[in-house]
């Protein structure tokens, strides 16, 4: 069937966006249940998930690059590490200036901390500020760059 070579791609990588969307609606409601309550408007929590979404989008596209490249799924499996540490060494769980000089400085200019920090604001309904703006930058400048990279890699591959 004559289909444009990026289709074949696009169906896993939203097969992913919606396995990872069940498990997000999935991680609210327990967090409902055990007592989290948000002060957030309608808006806000639309603007999360769509920062949500397209985190996970630009993450699913960065995750082709190395099921097309590796040659073993060990080694696909490996490239995944450097990218679940990135949380740990973010704002998510302690704030950046409690941190060592050299990790605040990564810590503070990843993608995981702007996200954060934006998503944190938004269900506090507080004012996000400008790190709204850098985690939507990080997210499309990580998803435009991954989906080139797969793409090349695609056509290589084939």
């Amino acid at each position: 069937m004559p289909i444009a070579p990026s289709t074949m791609l696009w169906s896993h990588v939203l097969t992913s966006l919606v396995s990872n969307a069940i498990s997000v609606v999935v991680i609210i409601l327990v967090a409902l249940i055990m007592g989290f309550r948000s002060s957030a408007g309608i808006l806000s929590w639309l603007t999360v998930i769509g920062i949500l979404a397209l985190f996970t989008l630009a993450l699913s596209w960065v995750a082709v690059i190395p099921g097309l490249t590796a040659r073993s799924i060990d080694g696909a499996s490996a490239f995944s590490y450097p990218i679940i540490f990135l949380p740990f060494i973010s704002s998510a769980f302690v704030p950046t200036r409690s941190m060592p000089f050299v990790v605040r400085v990564f810590a503070e200019n990843q993608p995981v901390t702007a996200i954060v920090d934006a998503i944190r604001a938004l269900l506090a309904n507080q004012p996000v500020s400008q790190s709204i703006w850098i985690a939507l930058a990080w997210c499309v400048g990580i998803l435009l760059l991954a989906y080139i990279f797969a793409m090349r890699a695609y056509k290589k591959r084939m």
